[in-house]
C-alpha cells in the first residue's frame, strides 16, 4: 500500500460526492489531513456522520449534506448549503457512483437505469451546479471520477461501461467549453478498486448454475490509496486525464489497434480469473 501525498490544501473547500465509503471515504480523510475544509455529499446521513467525525478529529471544518446526486434538484440545493456556510467551492470530487455487473443481454432495464441515474445524470448534475459557482468566484477544479471500463468495455460491465463511456464524452465537451476559463476539468480513470462497490458487485455474480462466483481475483483490486493519490496529482498538477495505475490506459491503445484480438484477451482475462475465483471459494 503506498503512502497518500499530503499536499497542502489549508482552507481550501471541497466537496465530495460518494463519501461515504470507498474512494470518497478515503479521499474525504486525505483531504482534512492535508488541511481542508469539506462537504460531503451522500445519500445514508448516519454514515456521513461517522465520516465527518473523523475529518473533523483531523482538523477539518466539515459539513455533511445527505444528498440524491440523482435528483438536480437535491444537488442545486446541496451546493446552496455548501455555499452558504463557506461562500466558496474551490475543488470538486464527483465520485458518486453504482456498479450492478450482468451479460448485455440479461441486463435488466431497471437496472440500467439505476447506474445511469448516479453515474451519469448524477455526475451532470453535479457539473451544472458546480460550474457556474466557479465562474462567478474565478476559480475551481472538477476531478471526475470514470472507470477505465469507460474507455473499453468488457463483460460482465457493458451497462455499466456504457454509463462511464458516457461521463468521458461529457467530461470532454465541457472541457472544450471552458476552454480559456480558470476552471480545470480532469479525468480520472481506475481498473477495478478495492470498494465496497466492487465487493458488492461481485458477490451479486452468479455462474450458469446460480452459484456465486468472483469475475476477477480480490489481490487484483487495486487500493483506494492509489486513485486518491492520483487525483491529489491531478489537482496539484492540473492533469488532464489520470488512468490508475500508470499505464492502464494501454489497454485502450491495443483495443484501438487490435480490437479482435482485445476481445479474445479479455474474455480470457475473465474466465481465467473465474475459475481461479471458483477453485479458492470451493476450497
Amino acid at each position: 500500500m503506498i503512502r497518500i501525498p499530503e499536499f497542502g490544501f489549508d482552507g481550501q473547500v471541497v466537496l465530495i460526492t460518494g463519501a461515504t465509503s470507498g474512494i470518497g471515504r478515503e479521499a474525504a480523510i486525505a483531504f482534512a489531513r492535508a488541511g481542508a475544509d469539506l462537504v460531503l455529499v451522500a445519500r445514508r446521513a448516519s454514515v456521513l456522520a461517522k465520516v465527518a467525525k473523523e475529518t473533523r478529529a483531523l482538523g477539518s471544518d466539515t459539513l455533511t449534506v445527505p444528498t440524491d446526486v440523482s435528483k438536480a434538484a437535491d444537488v442545486k440545493a446541496c451546493f446552496g448549503k455548501a455555499m452558504k456556510r463557506f461562500g466558496r467551492i474551490d475543488l470538486v470530487i464527483n465520485n458518486a457512483g453504482v456498479l450492478i455487473p450482468s451479460p448485455v443481454v440479461e441486463i435488466r432495464r431497471s437496472d440500467f437505469q439505476a447506474m445511469l441515474n448516479v453515474n451519469l445524470f448524477g455526475a451532470m448534475h453535479v457539473m451544472q451546479a458546480a460550474v457556474p459557482l466557479m465562474r462567478e468566484q474565478g476559480h475551481g477544479h472538477i476531478v471526475n471520477v470514470g472507470s477505465l471500463a469507460g474507455r473499453r468495455g468488457f463483460s460482465p460491465l457493458g451497462a455499466y461501461s456504457a454509463t462511464k463511456f458516457a461521463l468521458v464524452g461529457l467530461t470532454e465537451a465541457l472541457r472544450t467549453e471552458l476552454v480559456g476559463e480558470n476552471i480545470h476539468i480532469s479525468l480520472v480513470l481506475p481498473s477495478v478498486v478495492d470498494t465496497p462497490m466492487a465487493a458488492v458487485a461481485q458477490a451479486s455474480l452468479a455462474d450458469l448454475d446460480g452459484e456465486q462466483a468472483d469475475v476477477w481475483p480480490d489481490n487484483l483490486n487495486l487500493p483506494t490509496s492509489w486513485v486518491v493519490t492520483a487525483i491529489f496529482a491531478a489537482v496539484k498538477l492540473r492533469l488532464t486525464e489520470v488512468a490508475v495505475p500508470p499505464g492502464a490506459g494501454l489497454i485502450e491503445k491495443l483495443a484501438a489497434l487490435t480490437p479482435g484480438a482485445t476481445d479474445k484477451l479479455l474474455r480470457w482475462t475473465t474466465d481465467t480469473a473465474t475459475r481461479a475465483a471458483r477453485r479458492r471459494r470451493d476450497g
